[in-house]
């Protein structure tokens, strides 16, 4: 399909409700080894763990070779093979939305590209979400998909560009697969390349399962946020780079800058840049 019948797809828009409820909380706190206390109705909701929450429960009959729903309803039949997360924009500047409340996400497609790069053709698709509690708007997300063609013979993984090494925080991770597998039950993410090892080497030639980039967004808001006490978040940002394999260790780094806001990275087992970000807190 050509990239200007693809644009009939911008401006589509569906809107989604939800009771934001404690129990994915309380997992998802269990499957990143926090010691917060079990969550209360009323409790705030840490900033991107709406991931929990307005999840589409596609048809198994509808859903498409990688795991995810098949292209064509919401999002775009892009003719590309390969799917991945590249990257995300918050501004929180509504009140947070808390445990027990029904919310509400109005998603839209706000743009797609066309773009080349060292891989071959990508197509890069925007999409908007809205989201509002019981109190009115509570934030605004832009979440990149980025499409690509399918991996050639031979083709390697490019090498990465050295990651920060002056953080202020730091925290080492080997995420396994059973981490891989809890948080896609938690987001129900269907997505293979996450937990079906032959699918992910024979399919789409990566050489292991791939660690979400959601979770390494999180991991990298996480570490910045609980480092910041007493602090609200206004604003986060992550860029993903290349991908970071199961059994494999990581490191999430984060830097406080001169102006209050915090860098925040992911560094793979050789030292690469894999994802970075940028938060900000008031």
């Amino acid at each position: 399909m050509s990239l200007e019948k693809l644009g009939d797809w911008v401006g589509k828009a569906r809107t989604v409700e939800d009771q934001i409820t404690a129990w994915p909380v309380r997992a998802l706190a269990a499957t990143l080894d926090d010691k917060d206390p079990s969550p209360r109705n009323g409790d705030p909701l840490p900033p991107l763990w709406h991931w929990l929450f307005f999840l589409e429960a596609v048809p198994q009959s509808a859903i498409g070779p990688d795991g995810h729903a098949e292209r064509g309803d919401f999002l775009p039949p892009v003719p590309l093979p390969r799917r991945m997360w590249a990257g995300s924009r918050f501004a929180f500047d509504g009140p947070a939305l808390s445990i027990g409340e029904n919310a509400t996400r109005k998603s839209e497609i706000k743009s797609i590209e066309s773009k080349t790069g060292s891989t071959g053709a990508m197509v890069f698709v925007t999409v908007r979400h809205t989201i509002s509690g019981s109190r009115g708007h509570a934030f605004v997300e832009e979440h990149d998909i980025v499409y690509r063609q399918a991996a050639k013979p031979g083709e390697k993984p490019r090498e990465s560009q050295p990651a920060p090494t002056d953080p202020t925080w730091s925290k080492r991770i080997v995420p396994d697969p059973v981490l891989l597998f809890r948080f896609s039950a938690l987001t129900f993410n269907g997505h293979r390349i996450h937990y079906d090892q032959p699918y992910v080497t024979g399919a789409e030639g990566y050489p292991g399962l791939i660690v979400h980039g959601p979770l390494l967004g999180m991991l990298q808001l996480e570490l910045a946020r609980r480092s910041n006490v007493g602090k609200v978040t206004a604003g986060f940002e992550f860029r993903a780079l290349s991908p970071i394999f199961a059994g494999t260790p990581l490191t999430v780094g984060a830097r406080k800058e001169t102006d209050g806001s915090v860098t925040t990275w992911i560094a793979n087992d050789k030292g690469g840049l894999a994802q970075q970000g940028k938060a900000v807190f008031k």
